[in-house]
């Protein structure tokens, strides 16, 4: 026992602040078995892109997490089990995975054979020693004869210095089918006020530096409470490789070799450290992570890239994309936020048959958001605003495939408010599709007078709040959508208390806000 001691001490350093209650979790309680000579899971456990017949299972393999796993270069051999049961009496499904240094000892487990529509639990052995049990739940039939309705969390944005992840342990409470997280899983680098805990290290540029990052970002038992509760649908954002950047370049790092190797890192430990398939794992700078999930009949989600592809910032004179400003290269034709590639492959998937409800999950509110204060109008280069003939192209599309653009709705993050939005083509004209964003998990939020100017410039953003922490639960079913904002009391305490901040209502065939209860 004697050689687990530092681990196990230096764990309990990481997860300093919470409250013992926590731990009480289903999710989050460990069996005698797992306090042995090598604390493997520390991690946690994970599922992800459910299918109706499978789901991708993932844990690392990490005794010693921040210092760089403690497994060295030997493979492991990993045996993983799926249950019809919580105490695993009726196994569906069981095999075998080999966890290798080069994937820092990551497992990702494409299980196939499983049941649609229906809860299953899961867990991993290595060494002797057995993981903590998950609980996953397959996708609905793609036939299925009565869609089901459908209920989900979405989030994004959650800086570990700036607040405890208390919306996660709340989250992992509710009876959620899925969650969609929308971007910056992890920061790069440290800013904010009011720190309650520290980044280890500086800004992440090397393989070893992002695995650390982001394994100190999984030690939170609330985050892994949240991820072995449900299934999760992933992407990213600008933070888990720099802040702002677009396609080969960064404000950072201007020249594009340096800036591709940094890139390729940092690709390869979020593919290490998230529920994805092998079909997503990096190519060097290169992954391909957008795609279409389908939830049955009721429910398609286009989950989307809004990084990799994109066109370098218009506008702007210096490497910073925060300054407000516009010209006239910001309504160029050939400016894509999304890439030729993937903007031809979404369009060409709107126009196909669709489920009853379309979301397109993206990392940044998608309306156009004129922020400058006074008659003039200033946009942020780094948001849709900077991509607006990109925008409109994907506001005609829906436009033009009535079956979607009267039932879509966009779910976004990345600018750490809760926002509202009616999708519109035109000013004054009718809206298309509805956008709702989802706030931040812990991010710092802009200022009560910015919220404040934003909606007295734009009216088709009908509700914002940048005070409050926390995340989104939407709900689907033949009638219409409901979405509740849920908020964090105290994004500085790990046991702060979380409740429902405004409830909106989206009625099939008629896009659009409506505000039920604040």
């Amino acid at each position: 026992m004697s050689a687990a001691r530092p681990v196990l001490q230096r764990r309990r350093l990481l997860l300093g602040g919470m409250a013992a209650a926590s731990l009480g979790h289903p999710f989050l309680q460990l069996n005698a078995q797992q306090q042995s000579a090598r604390e493997l899971f520390t991690l946690g456990v994970a599922s992800g892109s459910p299918r109706p017949d499978g789901v991708v299972l993932w844990t690392r393999l990490a005794p010693d997490p921040t210092q760089g796993g403690g497994m060295g270069d030997a493979s492991v051999d990993v045996r993983w089990e799926v249950a019809h049961d919580e105490n695993f009496a009726r196994v569906a499904a069981e095999g075998r995975a080999t966890a290798v240094a080069a994937l820092a000892h990551s497992v990702h487990a494409e299980v196939r054979g499983l049941a649609p529509s229906r809860p299953y639990w899961y867990r991993f052995t290595a060494e002797g020693v057995r993981s903590p049990v998950g609980r996953t739940r397959t996708a609905p039939a793609d036939n299925d004869a009565a869609p089901q309705p459908s209920r989900f969390a979405f989030a994004s944005c959650q800086q570990y210095e700036q607040g405890y992840y208390a919306a996660y342990r709340d989250m992992a409470a509710q009876p959620f089918d899925f969650v969609v997280h929308l971007g910056d899983y992890i920061y790069e680098s440290s800013w904010g006020s009011r720190h309650v805990r520290h980044h280890q290290g500086g800004i992440p540029t090397q393989l070893g530096e992002f695995r650390d990052r982001y394994a100190l970002y999984k030690t939170d038992p609330h985050l892994q409470a949240a991820h072995a509760a449900f299934p999760w649908l992933v992407t990213w954002d600008d933070h888990e490789v720099a802040n702002d950047y677009t396609d080969d370049v960064s404000p950072r790092t201007i020249d594009p070799a340096q800036f591709l190797a940094i890139r390729a890192a940092a690709y390869q430990a979020w593919y290490e450290h998230m529920p994805v398939p092998a079909s997503m794992r990096p190519t060097g700078a290169a992954a391909t992570i957008y795609g279409r999930h389908r939830f049955g009949r009721m429910l398609d989600v286009f989950l989307l890239d809004g990084r990799q592809y994109r066109s370098h910032h218009a506008c702007l004179a210096g490497r910073s994309a925060s300054p407000l400003a516009d010209c006239a290269d910001r309504l160029s034709p050939e400016r894509s936020f999304l890439g030729k590639k993937q903007e031809a492959w979404l369009a060409n998937e709107l126009a196909a048959p669709p489920a009853r409800w379309t979301v397109i999950a993206q990392p940044t509110l998608l309306a156009e958001a004129d922020r400058k204060r006074g008659p003039e109008h200033g946009y942020w280069m780094d948001g849709w605003d900077g991509y607006a003939a990109s925008r409109a192209r994907l506001l005609d599309s829906l436009a033009a495939n009535k079956a979607r653009g009267g039932d879509a709705l966009v779910i976004s993050g990345d600018v750490h408010a809760f926002w509202a939005a009616d999708l519109r083509r035109e000013p004054q004209g009718p809206a298309v599709a509805t956008e709702f964003v989802g706030g931040a998990i812990t991010s710092e939020g802009p200022s009560a007078a910015n919220v404040a100017n934003l909606l007295a410039k734009n009216d088709h953003l009908r509700y914002g709040r940048g005070d409050k922490r926390g995340y989104a639960h939407m709900a689907l079913d033949a009638r219409g959508c409901t979405v509740e904002f849920r908020a964090v009391e105290d994004e500085k305490s790990a046991d702060s208390a979380v409740a429902p901040m405004a409830r909106f209502a989206v009625e099939r065939g008629a896009p659009g806000v409506h505000l039920e209860a604040t």
